[in-house]
């Protein structure tokens, strides 16, 4: 990656997202984090926001310790007190030690990867850091059911449903405990409403998701011991 690329990806992301826009995404966030994505993650666990972008996951997850990687060193000044900022690609984690993460999340990255070549990558980097038993969620759009609104982004560049993102975990030596295919819709930026309280209502009818959800999540493991976290 040349050294203008976080900075072109600054302004990108600054041109998508308003500051408005960017206010009721950490809106949405605070509510997916305490109300779904918390039960994954031991409270004091050692967490890795990967590819953090703005940082809304290690914002509001509760855990013992959390660091956020993101090439774009701009990303350092987003962060909260609370959140150890890393400087790095995802496909190259050598500043950390083998099993020392308890737990890794990433949201909508991977489409901006440019093959699976370098997707192998990142889930064996991730793989190595993590401890035994311990869980890689990922949450990004869903080819399968965002269909062509999947490339509205100049940055989207990698297809991936919820198959193909299971074999690729799959492959890379991950246990796949839960797929859901279909979760939040596509984007923030799309009509559906974003009130907190509205989006806490809609967490507690998946029939709702299967019917507006254009994004997937994944829960995968490293084999070994269970993480003590639990369960959905």
């Amino acid at each position: 990656m040349s050294r203008d690329a976080p900075d072109a990806a600054t302004a990108l992301y600054e041109a998508r997202f308003s500051e408005e826009e960017r206010r009721a995404k950490q809106a949405v966030w605070r509510v997916l984090c305490e109300e779904f994505f918390q039960r994954f993650v031991p409270e004091d666990a050692v967490v890795l926001d990967l590819a953090c972008g703005f940082g809304e996951f290690s914002r509001f997850v509760r855990a013992g310790r959390k660091l956020a990687l993101d090439a774009n060193p701009q990303v350092a000044s987003l962060l909260p007190d609370d959140v150890e900022f890393v400087e790095g690609g995802a496909d190259d984690l050598s500043m950390l030690g083998d099993d020392s993460i308890d737990f890794c999340f990433t949201s909508n990255f991977f489409e901006h990867l440019p093959d699976h070549a370098t997707m192998d990558r990142v889930l064996q980097a991730v793989h190595r850091v993590l401890r035994p038993g311990a869980r890689f969620v990922a949450m990004q759009p869903n080819i399968k059911y965002a269909g062509n609104a999947y490339w509205d982004f100049y940055d989207h560049v990698l297809p991936l449903s919820h198959l193909s993102i299971e074999e690729a975990f799959l492959k890379n030596g991950y246990t796949v405990e839960r797929l859901i295919p279909r979760f939040v819709p596509f984007s923030t930026k799309t009509a559906y409403p974003k009130h907190p309280a509205l989006v806490s209502l809609y967490l507690k009818l998946p029939p709702l998701w299967r019917l507006l959800g254009k994004q997937l999540v994944i829960v995968a493991r490293k084999h070994g011991a269970a993480a003590g976290a639990e369960g959905a």
